[in-house]
């Protein structure tokens, strides 16, 4: 999670086969002054052709005629590790939200309510906040328990600090920036910086992967369901 250069437009690429939906949201987005969508894709192919330039947050559609909305994620991140990528996909489906997950993607957007939503999930996955409904964590911490039950290997890595688990904690209960800085009563450039390193230790791409991460390898116990709402 690093901060944004706030000198320029956030910077938007569409990937959706569905063109009403790609045209509405193009033109929601384009009204507003402080993004611009760089191009729109309908599939695989076409999004890895368009990550050629520069991205800030990509909107992904999770089926594509070609391949998956997930190795579209893999072949943007691996150009431009620092763009968000928001699944826009039902959010029932648990393969696929792990599948994502693993991929690198930084949040989702049903899209159901992407015309309300859109600018405000565009901003928010910019800023480096996790757009991911709480309740749907508690679906994410029972697929990786099964997983988990079945004997994954655990990798070795660093340990993690107090302050990093106390962090840790709270992203695994859906906790955005403000809600985590008020809780431990701290900034959120100190926040940045202990997400930053949980990261690097745990050896993951987005606080999506990290907070499952954590869940399979019981770093910090599942959050209970009344604290998601």
């Amino acid at each position: 999670m690093q901060a944004r250069d706030a000198t320029h437009p956030i910077r938007v690429l569409l990937v959706d086969d569905h063109q009403l939906l790609t045209g509405a949201l193009s033109q929601m987005l384009a009204r507003e002054p402080d993004i611009v969508v760089t191009g729109v894709a309908a599939t695989v192919a076409e999004a890895r052709e368009l990550a050629h330039q520069r991205l800030d947050v990509v909107l992904m559609d999770y089926r594509l005629p070609d391949g998956t909305g997930a190795e579209a994620t893999r072949a943007i991140k691996a150009r431009w590790p620092m763009a968000r990528v928001v699944m826009l996909t039902a959010l029932s489906d648990d393969e696929t939200i792990l599948e994502s997950i693993q991929a690198g993607a930084d949040g989702y957007l049903t899209k159901e309510r992407a015309a309300d939503e859109v600018v405000a999930a565009v901003r928010a996955a910019n800023a480096g906040e996790t757009l991911l409904p709480r309740s749907v964590i508690i679906g994410i911490a029972q697929r990786v328990a099964a997983a988990r039950e079945r004997g994954q290997e655990r990798r070795q890595i660093e340990p993690l600090t107090p302050r990093e688990l106390e962090v840790l904690r709270a992203l695994t209960e859906g906790l955005s920036t403000p809600e985590i800085c008020e809780r431990l009563f701290i900034a959120p450039n100190t926040l940045r910086t202990h997400v930053q390193n949980i990261m690097a230790k745990l050896r993951v791409h987005s606080k999506l992967e990290a907070v499952a991460f954590a869940l399979r390898h019981r770093l910090v116990e599942p959050p209970k369901p009344e604290t998601l709402y």
